[in-house]
């Protein structure tokens, strides 16, 4: 399934489903509970369920993925494996990487056919063609391309949304698969043990461009140090004026800059292409929820860059240098 929709491809991939099956049927449900209380999908709880009740938590695909959670293997490079996996050859694959289990591709795709999981899927099509009518809707008019290319240069890269019913329930995955930035992206999650919201909810529409900006930034911007190595490091000289806690969370100077970028940009994509209230309300829950007390400050440098972009400075690897200290100045004379 696959729709295109402004700037952005709204899609459900069956390899990105599959491997949330099987994550379902792991651990990673009940650590998820345990770090914050929430309220998976309907569709989740159900797959969960299903796979618990039929005794599939035992299958070596859902063994050889607990195996790999067990030694930490991060999400994001599960789920990109599996968009290397050829699904019209039952997930074959050149080789496996070193840290995944022997023959977990063989394994996942025999879980596919052993728990007739296509019919499963097929039994509830219509809750994933609501999700993505929903996420078809708020990605009606965005305009990223024209938002990100002052900060990152001009990009090919295709941005594709996947509405996630299943696991994980509560977090944004990002990946890069060739010329694909892929954000899965679960609905937005309301409180306590009320279900989740839909994706197009009239008052929860930052939630999406949220978790999608973000996600996209992320991984545009690395792309973009990586090109630029040497400035990265002369810029990296100078501390970022930001709390123990922030930097306990984002160790490196590269990792600081852009955790600060991606809810800077979100705060002004908001800003500019929806409205100032949307924007506010965003910046409040930040500050509030994640402590990001300095991002009313780091909007303004922003917002001071795009200004001068293509006079004072020609690309944001010029400016790396000056954000340290023009965000020390802005964090003092900027109120929330």
């Amino acid at each position: 399934m696959s729709t295109q929709t402004s700037d952005i491809t709204v899609k459900i991939d069956d390899r990105i489903r599959l491997l949330s099956v099987a994550l379902s049927a792991t651990d990673h449900p009940e650590k998820a509970q345990q770090r914050k209380r929430h309220q998976p999908h309907a569709h989740a709880r159900s797959t969960r369920k299903y796979m618990l009740d039929n005794g599939y938590d035992s299958h070596p695909a859902v063994q050889g993925l607990q195996t790999m959670l067990d030694r930490n293997v991060p999400l994001e490079a599960l789920f990109t494996l599996s968009m290397l996996f050829d699904w019209s050859d039952k997930l074959a694959i050149k080789a496996l990487p070193p840290w995944v289990t022997e023959n977990w591709n063989s394994n996942l795709w025999d879980l596919y056919e052993t728990a007739k999981i296509q019919t499963y899927w097929a039994d509830d099509n219509n809750v994933w063609s609501l999700a993505e009518a929903q996420a078809s809707q708020v990605f009606q008019t965005v305009k990223y391309h024209e938002f990100l290319s002052p900060f990152v240069g001009d990009f090919d890269e295709h941005l594709i949304f996947m509405p996630n019913l299943l696991y994980p329930a509560d977090e944004n995955i990002g990946i890069r698969v060739g010329n694909d930035l892929v954000a899965i992206t679960p609905p937005p999650l309301a409180w306590g043990d009320s279900p989740p919201w839909p994706f197009d909810e009239e008052t929860l529409l930052n939630h999406s461009y949220r978790a999608s900006l973000t996600e996209y930034g992320r991984l545009l911007l690395k792309a973009y140090f990586n090109k630029h190595p040497d400035a990265l490091e002369q810029a990296s000289q100078k501390d970022m004026p930001v709390n123990d806690n922030f930097k306990a969370e984002y160790p490196t100077w590269e990792e600081q800059f852009i955790a600060l970028f991606v809810s800077a940009s979100v705060a002004m994509y908001l800003e500019d292409y929806m409205n100032k209230a949307e924007a506010k309300s965003y910046i409040l829950m930040e500050k509030k929820v994640r402590g990001m007390t300095i991002l009313p400050g780091t909007v303004s440098v922003m917002r001071r860059y795009l200004q001068e972009v293509g006079n004072r400075y020609e690309n944001l690897i010029e400016f790396l240098p000056i954000f340290p200290a023009q965000l020390r100045v802005a964090k003092r004379i900027v109120k929330g």
